[in-house]
């Protein structure tokens, strides 16, 4: 019952404040959504430690079971939704979009949550898809109506391509799963891990990770399938550039993990090459396109782009080094992007745009904490040691360099182009800290930043707190992951 009331709690606050939530003042909705995240957020660490799971009949007629159950590759992600999903909501204190009524923008924070925790705890495939697909339309409401208001074709634009790319995504990877369904003649996960497809011709297994690895790499996204990714993030309102930063996108690598990694371990080995030179494309061109890039906004949007190209190049690899290298920089991207989309989603109410070519006042001097976040969060997200962004990158160069049996020189270019391509992250990070932190000497002080105050301070206080206590001690999350790891490459024993 607890397991089912993880996302049901999120799910029927969401549908109250869609459909009931006409009349609502922005407080009480605020309230409504708070009470909820809040209630979902007690219930993600009461499963965390309990762990328990649910079997029941859901279709008959189709064999089709209500199958949920939590293991260390979902626990770190049904935290980190639940602590998002309420920080989001916290945040809506101090950015409060135009667009709609605030129940709709608030009922959208939530049902995107309910979403995400039954995609991260769904134990059958079919389950899994269709809580996949449960995020988009509010996702897509988010970017479309309460994004840019100064800015409704763009809008528009990046609402279309958001929904045009992930439907694609979506067909591919339900393809995908409807014939690893039908030729295991299981849709349990768990059963198909233990199986390791270990029934399945080795052509069959190697079409049906392509579809699956491909549907789902446009939901990560991996180069060249990402250009829907930096229209999202630099029309959508500040909440959720960093639900999408830091929850849709870590479905898409869940799903890679859950799946194709999971119960084809043979086809994906034919496919994970492809995808590991995918990955580190992404991280040189997102490193390249970030130094040219004058909208910070947009910068941030690029640079996942290339950090989500060191999960890609940890999974391709195949081992548990790789595998352990996935899972962190998953997690730690998705705090420090939170951060740098708070941060930047303020500096932007603030001055009205965050245009790096307009001079303005040192943030440093004028919102010194601010600066001092926005500076964190540039760090860890160069790879610096002692942050959360460091483990997960070294680890994934290590394991395209030590690991992988097949195609050894292959991986070891790519360990070294990925390496390369952390240098060029350096590159722009430091760009930033010169033309955003450092400033500019203006005589004209009216550009000057307001400090982050309450309830602001405080969300981003919580993200640098888990920056820092990720890159510090690595071994709380590593040992959470590693007993899953070692059942999943084991071939589920």
């Amino acid at each position: 019952m607890v397991l089912t009331l993880l996302f049901a709690v999120p799910a029927l606050a969401a549908a109250y404040l869609l459909l009931a939530g006409r009349g609502l003042s922005a407080e009480s909705a605020r309230w409504v959504a708070g009470l909820a995240a809040g209630l979902a957020l007690l219930i993600a660490v009461i499963v965390s430690v309990s762990r328990p799971s649910v079997d029941a009949s859901w279709v008959p007629s189709l064999g089709l079971r209500w199958r949920f159950a939590v293991d260390g590759v979902s626990v770190p992600l049904v935290l980190l939704t639940a602590v998002i999903g309420l920080l989001v909501v916290l945040h809506s204190a101090r950015e409060l979009p135009d667009g709609g009524r605030p129940s709709t923008f608030l009922g959208s924070l939530l049902l995107v949550e309910a979403g995400a925790l039954a995609t991260f705890t769904a134990m059958d495939a079919i389950l899994f898809f269709v809580s996949f697909e449960i995020v988009l339309v509010p996702m897509w409401v988010l970017i479309s109506r309460f994004g840019d208001p100064h800015d409704a074709p763009a809008r528009r634009d990046a609402g279309q391509r958001f929904i045009l790319y992930t439907a694609v995504g979506s067909t591919l990877m339900l393809v995908g799963i409807l014939l690893l369904v039908t030729t295991a003649g299981t849709s349990d996960l768990g059963q198909l891990a233990t199986n390791a497809g270990r029934a399945i011709p080795a052509n069959r297994q190697a079409l049906i990770a392509a579809l699956l690895v491909l549907g789902l790499a446009v939901k990560v996204p991996v180069f060249p399938l990402h250009t829907w990714l930096p229209p999202a993030h630099t029309t959508a309102p500040t909440a959720g550039s960093v639900v999408l930063a830091s929850v849709l996108l870590k479905m898409g690598t869940y799903g890679l993990v859950r799946l194709p990694a999971a119960t084809l371990p043979a086809g994906f080995a034919k496919v994970a090459p492809f995808l590991g030179i995918a990955g580190v494309i992404g991280i040189v061109w997102g490193g390249l396109v970030c130094l040219v890039e004058r909208d910070l906004k947009r910068l941030i949007a690029y640079s996942s782009v290339a950090h989500m190209g060191f999960v890609a190049l940890g999974l391709s690899t195949g081992t548990r080094t790789g595998l352990q290298a996935a899972l962190f920089a998953n997690i730690a991207h998705g705090v420090i992007s939170a951060l740098l989309f708070f941060v930047v989603g303020g500096l932007k109410a603030r001055w009205g745009s965050v245009k790096l070519d307009i001079a303005r006042p040192a943030i440093r001097e004028t919102a010194p904490h601010l600066g001092f976040l926005l500076i964190l969060g540039l760090a860890a997200g160069l790879g610096l040691p002692g942050l959360a962004g460091f483990w997960g990158e070294f680890l994934a160069m290590y394991a395209a360099w030590t690991g992988p049996t097949g195609h050894p020189a292959l991986f070891r270019t790519l360990a070294v182009v990925a390496a390369l391509g952390a240098a060029v992250a350096a590159a722009y990070q430091l760009r930033v800290a010169r033309q955003v932190w450092v400033g500019d000497e203006v005589t004209d002080r009216s550009g000057a930043a307001e400090d982050a105050r309450g309830t602001e301070r405080a969300v981003i206080t919580v993200l640098a707190v888990a920056i820092i206590g990720l890159g510090v001690l690595p071994g709380l999350l590593l040992s959470v992951t590693d007993p899953a790891v070692s059942f999943l490459l084991g071939g589920g024993r």
